[in-house]
């Protein structure tokens, strides 16, 4: 990957050496290396700057005692086709692979029960479908469903708060909450139903009950040919790895330890300060978190900053585990692992069973068994001050009161995800239409991100692509001419 790291001497490059229709993309994770593949395939020359040494974000593929490992996210949407058809597009395709094992299960009163089927991120079509998740109590309050009439859902609504309202609070606190849990480390009583679950929400304006919208829902789902998730052997940390390469084999340049300092519009055309050098551009895609973009838009943009600073974000941390297979217990179950809801006071929130869910995982670690926990959720950042060791202590301290490992690990490795995941509360889609508001009032700007349209990876690549078009698509680049000529 040809990557520049090298010192720059600094000065603002002049009109002469800068080509017609240059972007500058400004933010190295997923979201900006999909943006400047984008960029790049529609014939425009492109800069990436990263604020940091390595590219990726929070994908971040790495090694534990020799075994090739994912350190930040390890799967993708395998249903939305837009990171399975990046990673094709960049060579990946014969390294994409599905999940060995999808069974998980659900670490709740004090057992590991079932995951259960036939629910809509948490939602139940049937009691009957839960077996013993729930008590007797919760398994019957879901039945008051249809009892209740038809709520008001407004222009949004927590989804916690309404499922408590509609079905109880059991059924949130011991399915819905580690669910969304997984995917936002946030709080599901402050989670935006039309943000997070938008199927269900229009589904449930139709239909008028919860009960009913998920049986529609679950009809009216196309037959399932294959796998609901897929992973890139080697791990998804090789996804912007691969993309960085073509984007530089394509004449692209990527320049990392790049942080950018301000974006300023001058005589048409953008310049772009960094503690590596100045660039002039004809236009500029920010696919940076909500913060980063906020400050760097302060003066061009005080509307759309001061939406973007108030994003909120949840910090997590992966413990990463290796174990003799040996060490094992003889009763360690079978499957991907397993979710941990916040109500019943322990503090790991799931653990993966990275060798059983991923043939490549365990191919590579050959005699080990790798797997890993996640601790923190919004507004549990306390978590995080714990040091390495404690957050290993803690995460083998409720290993063994789920599974039974009293093994010592062979190695450890903690990954920190401070301000990792953006929260989507109630109000999240009119913030980020005012955001978007503000900043096509911009000339050749456009955000993008996991802070706007979803945090999965094909979401996230769905915006840099949506990103990317309108801005090839500014009479200044579609003509291929300096803005200001």
């Amino acid at each position: 990957m040809n990557v520049d790291t090298t010192e720059d001497s600094g000065g603002t490059e002049d009109s002469g050496g800068t080509p017609p229709g240059r972007v500058v993309v400004i933010g190295g994770g997923i979201a900006g290396l999909a943006a400047a593949h984008r960029v790049l395939l529609a014939g425009r020359p492109v800069t990436l700057l990263e604020a940091s040494g390595r590219l990726g974000g929070k994908l971040h593929a790495g090694e534990i005692a020799g075994a090739p490992v994912d350190f930040g996210a390890e799967s993708m949407l395998a249903r939305r086709p837009e990171a399975i058809d990046l990673a094709r597009a960049v060579g990946l395709g014969d390294r994409l692979q599905a999940p060995a094992t999808a069974t998980a299960s659900v670490w709740t009163r004090g057992a590991l029960r079932p995951m259960p089927k036939g629910h809509v991120m948490g939602v139940p079509a049937d009691a009957r479908d839960l077996g013993d998740l729930l008590s007797d109590e919760g398994l019957r309050r879901i039945g008051h469903d249809r009892d209740l009439p038809p709520a008001d859902l407004g222009e949004d609504v927590a989804i916690g708060e309404y499922v408590a309202r509609r079905m109880g609070r059991e059924v949130v606190d011991r399915l819905v909450e580690p669910l969304l849990g997984g995917v936002y480390a946030g709080d599901s009583y402050r989670i935006s139903m039309r943000s997070a679950v938008p199927q269900l929400f229009a589904a449930v304006r139709e239909h008028g009950t919860l009960t009913d919208a998920v049986q529609a829902l679950r009809r009216s789902a196309p037959p399932q040919n294959g796998p609901v998730f897929m992973g890139i052997e080697g791990g998804v940390g090789r996804l912007p790895l691969a993309v960085a390469d073509a984007v530089t084999a394509g004449g692209g340049e990527i320049v990392t330890d790049a942080r950018v300092q301000a974006l300023t519009r001058r005589a048409g055309h953008w310049e772009v300060r960094s503690d590596r050098r100045v660039l002039r551009a004809d236009a500029v895609i920010l696919a940076t978190p909500a913060w980063a973009a906020s400050a760097l838009l302060a003066a061009e943009s005080p509307a759309a900053s001061a939406e973007l600073a108030a994003v909120e974000y949840a910090s997590m941390a992966l413990v990463t585990l290796a174990f003799r297979r040996a060490d094992l217990p003889p009763g360690m179950p079978a499957g991907s692992g397993f979710l941990v809801p916040p109500v019943d006071g322990r503090t790991i929130k799931a653990s993966t069973f990275s060798s059983q869910k991923w043939q490549w995982v365990a191919d590579g670690a050959g005699d080990l068994f790798v797997l890993r926990t996640s601790v923190g959720r919004y507004g549990e950042e306390a978590q995080l001050d714990r040091d390495d060791e404690d957050l290993v202590s803690v995460s083998l301290r409720d290993l063994g009161e789920a599974v039974g490992l009293a093994a010592k690990p062979v190695a450890t490795e903690v990954t920190r995800w401070i301000g990792g995941l953006p929260q989507y509360p109630v109000g999240h889609l009119a913030r980020v239409a005012r955001i978007r508001e503000a900043v096509a009032k911009l000339p050749a700007l456009r955000v993008c991100g996991a802070a706007y349209d979803g945090v999965g990876i094909p979401a996230v690549v769905a915006d840099a692509r949506r990103a990317a078009d309108e801005i090839i698509a500014t009479p200044t680049l579609a003509q291929g001419t300096h803005s200001d000529e």
